[in-house]
């Protein structure tokens, strides 16, 4: 099954993802010092990506 042509990437391109994966918000709550070793890891608060 093949790709609609809208999903897939241009080469060069980046598009930017509104959803963070769950290590991607353990990052950006680090570099904030919002999240420490230990805390738990569901139930993270809402992050947004850094521009």
């Amino acid at each position: 099954m093949s790709q609609h042509k809208s999903l897939q990437g241009v080469s060069g391109l980046v598009i930017k993802r509104n959803v963070l994966k769950r290590f991607e918000r353990i990052d950006v709550l680090k570099k904030r010092g919002q999240w420490k070793a230990g805390d738990r890891v569901s139930g993270l608060r809402k992050t947004k990506p850094d521009v």
